[in-house]
């Protein structure tokens, strides 16, 4: 039972997290209409995604829930990078 509750938390948690990533979105909308924001908070959320999604993959068993919520932040981080420095 135990493991059952922590494995929801993971996904509940993995959930939340890609709500996280996929809310800058309004962000690379603003940074496309030319105004663009700050690039250092998603340059870190960015790098931070990178390696705990390295983690999960490095585990001796994939950690699918760090995996799953991270990799979203990877390619929303660097999308919102990215449109930033275009402007």
């Amino acid at each position: 039972m135990h493991t059952k509750i922590v494995n929801i938390i993971g996904w509940l948690a993995s959930i939340m997290a890609i709500s996280m990533y996929v809310s800058y979105s309004d962000q690379i909308a603003r940074n496309l209409a030319g105004h663009s924001g700050s690039v250092v908070q998603p340059i870190f959320a960015t790098l931070n995604c990178i390696f705990w999604t390295l983690y999960g993959i490095l585990k001796p068993k994939i950690d699918w829930p760090i995996v799953v919520c991270n990799v979203p932040g990877i390619i929303f981080g660097a999308i919102t990078v990215v449109t930033a420095l275009l402007h």
